[in-house]
This record gives structure tokens, sequence and C-alpha cells, in this order.
């Protein structure tokens, strides 16, 4: 048995709810040839929910142990290929991938921005990741959740809370509650990764400040706020997501 603080260091918090697997599995709903990348499987709880004849299904995590015993539990009815890997390193090598996983909260945010450089050859994606984080994700224009991460998803992805996930469903129990969220690529994905880099540097720019305003916050990229037709006195979380897209289209952090 693993010890805490080395499961700590992995952020290993094992779902053991199945009552809450089987909710994240008909949500996920794998079909028949489907290509399915999950991430930090564990000791496959949610891998059994999507263990369905003909889906291929790629598990990575970064505990050698972890994929040694998934080699040895798993063999079908579905295609396996358990690989050790720090996902914060791994590429996408297949078009039409759907990706799961019950994230490290630790560096969920960096995985799913990660992610977005891959999005094209994303079908969706399915995380569980703490509430808070999730809120962050989700967050609408003009509320204290619309800020960098918001707007980063938004320009990629439509994205939706499926279900909340108290505690008492890991083994080890967080000290926070946890959402299961879906994000959908949107239909304009590849203009807006042509200007990632710039939109990125640009909102955080855009954030350095939420009292100031745009104006003040921007005030080093020489904006023509006449022609740009935003409003300078608002603050950053007041603009919408195709406001900072013109931003930065027209404005190099």
């Amino acid at each position: 048995m693993k010890s805490r603080d080395t499961r700590r260091k992995f952020g290993q918090n094992y779902l053991k709810d199945p009552a809450i697997l089987i909710q994240m599995g008909r949500a996920i709903n794998p079909k028949k040839y489907e290509n399915i990348l999950e991430i930090g499987p564990g000791l496959g709880a949610l891998t059994n929910q999507i263990n369905l004849e003909g889906v291929n299904i790629v598990g990575i995590d970064i505990d050698e142990e972890n994929i040694n015993y998934l080699k040895k539990k798993f063999h079908g009815p579905a295609r396996f290929n358990f690989i050790k890997e720090n996902i914060l390193k791994y590429q996408l090598k297949d078009t039409n991938q759907r990706v799961v996983g019950n994230l490290p909260y630790n560096i969920s945010t960096q995985i799913i921005l990660n992610l977005i450089d891959n999005a094209e050859c994303i079908v969706d994606m399915h995380f569980l990741v703490q509430k808070e984080v999730a809120e962050k994700i989700t967050g609408a224009v003009g509320s204290k959740d619309w800020g960098k991460l918001a707007i980063k998803i938004a320009a990629f992805f439509e994205s939706q809370v499926l279900f909340d996930v108290p505690p008492d469903a890991f083994d080890i129990k967080p000290k926070v509650n946890s959402s299961f969220i879906r994000l959908l690529p949107k239909q304009n994905i590849t203009a807006n990764l042509a200007i990632k880099n710039n939109l990125f540097k640009l909102v955080d720019l855009a954030f350095i400040s939420r009292r100031k305003n745009i104006k003040n916050n921007l005030k080093n990229l020489n904006v023509n706020w006449s022609e740009i037709n935003i409003d300078p006195s608002k603050r950053p979380e007041e603009l919408s997501l195709s406001q900072f897209i013109s931003l930065a289209k027209e404005y190099s952090a």
C-alpha cells in the first residue's frame, strides 16, 4: 500500500463511490471504435466505466506502480495501452481524440491549458477537478469567476459543470468539493489557435489588477481605444471574449 505522502506528491485521490463512477461513465458515454485518452487512471476506477468492446484506451500515469497494476488488471474488452509518462509532456498523436480523467488537483489547470495546443485533435474532454477550479473555468462575463483561466479556455472550448462530487466519494477525502466538467471544442478553434500566444499574454496583462480599468492595465500597448470600440473605463472582467480576441488580433502584448 502506497504511503499517503507518496500519493499526495502525485495528487492521487482515488474515487471509490460506485454511483459517482457510474454517473461519470454515463456522461462520457463511450462508443465502439472511439479513441479515449485517460489521464491519471490510478487503479482503474474510471477505466472500468469506459472499458467497452472496440474502444481504444490509452492511459497515461506518472506512477510506474499504477501502470504495472493496470497492465495486469485490464485485458479487454476494450483495447488498452498504458504508458508511464508525465502528462504535461505528452503530445496527442491521434485525431478524433476523447480525453477523460480524475485530474491531479495540483496541476489540473496546467493540464487543461496544455491540451489547448492539441484542440484540433479533440472531440471532447471530461474531467473531475476541484469545484473552485470548475467555477473559474466556466465563469461568465462580469462575474468574479470571469478571469484569466475562463477567458483562455473559452477561446477554444465550450465548458459546462455536469455535477458536483463530495469528499466522501474518495478513498482519501480531499478538503474541498469537486466537480465533473465537460469541454467541447469551438467551431472557430483554428483561427483562435493562430493568436493563442498573444491572447494569453494580453489576458495576463489585462488582469494584472482587477481594480484598475482595462486602459490602465494595457497602457504599454498604446491601444487606440476609439478604433477598437471598447470602453476603456471598463474593468477587465467586464470585457467579453470577443473583445479580448479583437485586442489580441490588433496589439502584441
